[in-house]
């Protein structure tokens, strides 16, 4: 935005590739439109984003392929929809183009528009997965993003050692949902009451439950022989009936539900949980719940994965305590002996369950809940870079 304009009101122009990040655009939306009353935006979205005012360019759906037959199958589309996306930014040029997540696409639209127009200020929200793996995407996106808006604490510091874009620390969506999953004095009376709330987590793909559900099984069934407890299985309304037939022969079977509310109202009175790996780590930890994760792939998937991982941990926990206090077994060691054993013990008041508790105590701190929200944040830095311009726009992040 130039001196002249520095009245206007903004003009954004913003592109979500999948439902997460059409969660996130919305909710920024928001923010941007109470921080900057009059702002502008078009875009690619779904209906999140619709709900706050964006007129998709195309349908959202066009961008969303898994697995490598959906991906060559939908490639014509997404190349035609990637040049339709690029076009559309340059023919009216907004003072931002915010790109949140789907990499492989918004990535190529942010490299295509710094060439053609390299004055256009890009944002990108939510970091790839550089601390794991692919570490060097980092760096290449230096080039091409001016504010990296990063979900988890310990990013911006992950990012300055691989020589990443500036990386702004806003907060992640869960934040936003504390007061939904933590418990009433009488939830948390439940907490410790007997017997037990057990949840049971076992994925949200069909493959997850697949792979993991037979063990989830046994094992729960082997703690129950030394524990009385009451088992929860919140799942989605999808995957009721996989679901079902998965617990058919489990000897000790939890009670299922299916609405938002009854798996919030089972995460504020759960004492503990046992979980596939996955993003309900985090909202396990900020819930305040001990538990234990597990996750299983296929054979192929797992070599490849021993080949190009780092660290110690894949739970987001555990990255953001800075120590593996979640236990965490992977691949041949996800077996119903190491299953039993670290979730028989966060049934007592362990030392493995007050190292949790501790641990999971200390978040509040460290993700700087006290602050503005996540979609406030990141709102600013939009907002910072649509007045002020690429060069030099921002200081550099604390």
């Amino acid at each position: 935005m130039t001196v002249q304009d520095a009245r206007r009101a903004p003009k954004i122009f913003i592109v979500a590739g999948e439902e997460s990040g059409d969660q996130l655009g919305g909710a920024l939306m928001e923010a941007l439109v109470e921080a900057a009353p009059g702002v502008s935006f078009r875009g690619v979205g779904g209906r999140r984003m619709g709900a706050s005012g964006l007129e998709s360019l195309y349908p959202m759906e066009d961008l969303t392929a898994i697995g490598i037959a959906a991906v060559v199958g939908k490639l014509p589309t997404i190349l035609r929809r990637l040049k339709e996306t690029v076009e559309a930014v340059l023919a009216d040029p907004p003072d931002v183009l915010v790109l949140v997540d789907a990499p492989d696409f918004t990535h190529r639209v942010a490299a295509r528009v710094r060439v053609r127009n390299p004055n256009i200020p890009i944002v990108k929200y939510v970091s790839p997965t550089v601390w794991i793996w692919r570490s060097g995407r980092a760096a290449a996106m230096r080039p091409y993003v001016d504010a990296l808006l990063a979900l988890l604490p310990f990013e911006p510091e992950v990012h300055r050692k691989l020589g990443g874009p500036p990386t702004f620390y806003v907060g992640h969506p869960l934040l936003q949902r504390l007061g939904e999953l933590r418990p009433s004095p009488a939830e948390a009376e439940r907490r410790r009451a007997k017997p037990p709330l057990v949840l049971v987590l076992p994925g949200s793909r069909r493959r997850e439950i697949a792979r993991i559900g037979a063990d989830f099984g046994a094992a729960l069934a082997e703690v129950g022989r030394a524990h009385e407890m009451e088992l929860v299985l919140p799942t989605l309304p999808r995957l009721e009936g996989l679901v079902r037939e998965t617990i058919a022969s489990w000897p000790l079977k939890p009670r299922i539900v299916t609405r938002e509310a009854e798996k919030l109202e089972a995460f504020r009175s759960a004492h503990a949980a046992l979980a596939a790996s996955g993003t309900v780590t985090l909202e396990l930890a900020l819930a305040g719940i001990p538990h234990v994760a597990a996750y299983r792939i296929g054979w192929l998937e797992a070599q490849i994965g021993r080949r190009v991982l780092k660290g110690t941990t894949v739970i987001l926990a555990n990255l953001v305590a800075g120590e593996n206090v979640v236990p965490e077994f992977l691949q041949e060691y996800c077996t119903v002996p190491a299953l039993v054993g670290a979730l028989g013990s966060l049934l007592e008041d362990s030392p493995a369950r007050q190292r949790q508790e501790a641990a999971f105590a200390s978040f509040d701190d460290i993700f700087g809940i006290a602050g503005p929200s996540p979609s406030a944040r990141a709102a600013e830095v939009v907002l910072r870079l649509a007045r002020d311009g690429r060069p030099g726009a921002l200081p550099s992040p604390g």
